[in-house]
């Protein structure tokens, strides 16, 4: 049996940096993945594909919307997605080479099949050929990610019902699409094909669109889908999806509304990748739709067993992910203090059209909690380089303390906001206060000059 200090199952963004960091801690480590290439999801099927068919639409609709300066391109009916996204490949072939550098370059090494527990230091690992082999490790790290859910009662058949999986392999753009699931996957598909001149009904079951996020911008972001063509139905049940004659989905609604399309894609959840790991042989149960609970630490109820990404649910970001696995190996071998220092404040983004992005506390939040706290906005159609670009819908939003003025939270929405979002959570995380962005110097023009703005606007309300 090989023995190791750190075992990994999935090399993911929280597997790759798990490995990178116990490498780093002089520790002996593999990484088991399953597929026949390193990356995970998020490389091959999730945040890759989908931002890159998101750039392309961008640039179709910029395009499209240059018609008043003499020319415009359509957009045939027949073009497959693939071939909108002809720089994945490129680009999905270049971060796998890197991922399989550091793992070189760290003494890392690749084991490729599939793992399951067979103790609670060793590993069972079955290759593709059938064969089987045993590894031991002190510690355990599982970062096996997860998958789209595909409840029995929706008639997959990957021509007409797709999962987001399967929705990026299109024989062509269809005229109409109905999705199911208004979270961050199903607005950013619906946000792409809106942008590529499909007709998008949006069906989410909750009374409003990401209930974490900040009402003022998830108000804006509605506005600008509504008029770029996404029809949202907010507070509406399926009862039941039928593929009908000429290949039409029926989408009933509980409240009797039927939505007719071309396509559906389905997001309402995703699955945790454990059904193969034999957790029960350890004494680990994962909970509802196969996630993995955890502590502070993301350490499971086995000692040394952790798991970090998307396998343990929210946020499933790939930056978070990556955090996680730094600090999961941090704590198993006590090293937070030298390598390992906490961030208090993680940013969100989501690559809808406009994008959002967000870090710290919201006005909810802070008037659940009883804290006084003032705001301050600036709209991106005010900014000069907003002016420039033709960003008229962004706007970003600082909030702060009342009293000492301590910035608590900021929240934007429009172009580069998942860019943007690092200089508000800079000072959140060294506890600056609002008057940073009152006496900063900016590069002129740009969107950054918006912090200046908001914090001005803010201030002038005290």
């Amino acid at each position: 049996m090989k023995k190791y200090d750190v075992l990994i199952i999935g090399s993911g963004p929280a597997g790759e940096k798990a490995a990178i960091q116990a490498s780093k801690l002089n520790k002996k480590v593999a990484v088991i993945e399953r597929q026949a290439y390193v990356g995970g999801a998020g490389l091959h099927t999730g945040t890759l594909p989908s931002k890159t068919l998101r750039e392309t639409a961008l640039y179709l609709a910029g395009l499209k919307q240059r018609a008043v300066f003499g020319f415009q391109v359509t957009l045939a009916r027949d073009v497959k997605l693939s071939e909108l996204m002809h720089r994945k490949t490129e680009v999905t072939r270049k971060q796998m080479e890197a991922v399989i550098d550091k793992f070189n370059r760290n003494n890392i090494e690749i084991i490729y099949g599939t793992a399951s527990f067979t103790g609670v230091n060793t590993l069972l690992i079955r290759g593709a050929e059938g064969r089987e082999e045993e590894y031991s490790g002190e510690f355990i790290f599982i970062a096996s990610g997860s998958r789209p859910s595909r409840p029995a009662d929706i008639p997959f058949d990957s021509e007409h019902i797709h999962d987001s999986d399967t929705i990026i392999a299109l024989d062509r753009i269809p005229e109409t699409l109905a999705i199911l699931g208004g979270g961050v996957i199903g607005c950013e598909y619906a946000c792409i094909f809106a942008a590529l001149g499909v007709k998008v009904t949006l069906i989410e079951k909750k009374q409003r669109l990401f209930p974490f996020a900040d009402e003022e911008v998830v108000t804006s972001l509605m506005y600008w889908m509504r008029h770029c063509g996404v029809t949202i139905r907010l507070n509406e049940e399926v009862a039941g999806i039928t593929v009908e004659g000429q290949g039409r989905v029926a989408t009933r609604l509980k409240s009797g509304k039927v939505i007719m399309s071309e396509k559906l894609l389905y997001t309402m959840g995703r699955q945790g990748n454990t059904d193969m790991l034999n957790l029960n042989s350890i004494g680990l149960k994962a909970v509802e739709r196969g996630f993995i609970t955890v502590n502070a630490s993301f350490q499971t109820s086995v000692a040394n067993i952790y798991a970090i990404g998307d396998v343990i649910g929210f946020p499933s970001l790939a930056s978070t992910s990556m955090e996680q696995g730094r600090r999961a190996v941090c704590h198993a071998f006590q090293k937070e203090g030298q390598t390992c220092a906490y961030t208090a404040h993680m940013p969100y983004g989501v690559y809808t059209i406009p994008e959002i992005s967000m870090v710290g506390e919201n006005e909810e939040s802070l008037m659940k909690k009883g804290i006084p706290y003032e705001t301050g906005c600036a709209y991106f159609n005010d900014v000069a380089r907003g002016q420039i670009i033709g960003d008229t819908h962004g706007m970003l939003k600082l909030i702060f303390h009342r009293q000492t003025r301590d910035l608590l939270g900021v929240h934007i929405v429009g172009e580069k906001a998942s860019e943007l979002i690092h200089i508000g959570q800079a000072v959140l995380n060294f506890g600056g206060t609002v008057d940073y962005f009152k006496d900063v110097v900016f590069n002129y023009p740009t969107l950054s000059d918006a912090y200046k703005e908001a914090a001005l606007n803010g201030l002038n309300k005290l």
